[in-house]
């Protein structure tokens, strides 16, 4: 039974992964994720704000030692709250790469590019196998277009690709226009690999404090029909490796993605919540749904509930949300 995949062009034992999460913050921590049998591991992410706070003494372009931005600046964390400096993250790189034999992929978060090329050729340097990079901004400024803020992402990742020699994977938002089109222009750009969905915090209100209030939700179920969308729209369509993440709860669903089009498979929740011992129930899961199907391989069945081979994608989706709303009218007795 061939479970191995690839990845971003790195050859893997199996298609799940850690996402980038506190799960690989540390040198113990990575080498628990190993034994605990991860294909990859995404180590915890960089934030541009700690990058531009630790270089310049800047976040989002504000000193922050000018009581003018105390306000401003008062919910950004503060060096020492991060869990690792610039400095030690490239460092656990480093040991990572000589204590165990998985990929290790880097990961920075931020809203701009200004501050990462320098950091991006020093994650490659410390050892790194590919970098991804999560794009992680709430658009609140009514006079940026969609258009500008795609091309920013695009331009991104031309500067990114002439600067490195590693693979370069792209987390997004599915908040765009026309995210089929966004993948494609990343694609065309030499993105190396897509990660769909990055998971987007939204607030609540407060009632007592009269403010917002954030909270780090974890995600559900209900969030992988999306995921599975968009990769069974982008499977054969981008030379990109495409991995889902967000919503991937049972071996069921990590097939479900397989069968989609996605070439690996990033968990987080389902690992806070079950132990590390989920990974080995997901690589066993997935063995047996092949053998009981009669697979010989992962390559076997990645794709096979994809539209790669529809003529017409939008006419498929249109004639599946009609007959979903036909399915509620029959089930309310209409």
């Amino acid at each position: 039974m061939d479970l191995s995949t690839t990845y971003l062009g790195l050859p893997l034992q199996h298609p799940y992964m850690v996402g980038a999460s506190p799960l690989a913050g540390t040198l113990d921590a990575v080498k628990r994720l190993e034994d605990a049998g991860t294909a990859a591991i995404v180590l915890h992410s960089l934030f541009e704000e700690q990058i531009t706070l630790s270089n310049r003494g800047e976040i989002r372009h504000r000193d922050a030692a000018d009581p003018q931005f105390a306000s401003a600046l008062a919910h950004f964390p503060t060096l020492d709250r991060y869990a690792l400096s610039v400095d030690g993250y490239l460092e656990l790189i480093r040991q990572a790469k000589t204590s165990v034999s998985v990929p290790i992929i880097a990961s920075l978060n931020g809203t701009t590019h200004e501050a990462w090329m320098r950091t991006a050729v020093d994650i490659e340097q410390a050892g790194a196998d590919a970098l991804e990079v999560n794009l992680y901004e709430v658009i609140s400024d009514p006079r940026r277009s969609a258009m500008s803020v795609e091309t920013e992402l695009r331009d991104l990742v031309l500067e990114l690709k002439r600067a490195l020699r590693i693979p370069l994977a792209m987390k997004l938002s599915p908040y765009f226009t026309a995210f089929g089109n966004v993948a494609e222009r990343l694609d065309q750009a030499g993105v190396n690999g897509l990660i769909i969905f990055n998971a987007f915090y939204q607030p609540d209100v407060d009632v007592e404090s009269l403010m917002l209030r954030t909270r780090p939700d974890l995600s559900t179920v209900n969030d992988l029909r999306l995921r599975l969308q968009w990769a069974a729209l982008l499977h054969g369509r981008v030379h990109a490796s495409l991995a889902v993440s967000g919503g991937v709860a049972t071996w069921e669903d990590g097939v479900k993605a397989l069968l989609a089009g996605a070439d690996a498979v990033q968990m987080v929740t389902a690992v806070l919540r079950n132990g590390l011992g989920q990974l080995a129930v997901m690589r066993d899961g997935l063995a047996r749904y092949l053998d009981t199907h009669g697979f010989a391989s992962v390559a076997a069945i990645k794709g096979r509930a994809s539209l790669a081979a529809s003529d017409d994608p939008a006419a498929f989706e249109r004639a599946a949300y009609i007959g979903t709303l036909h399915g509620l009218r029959k089930a309310a007795g209409g």
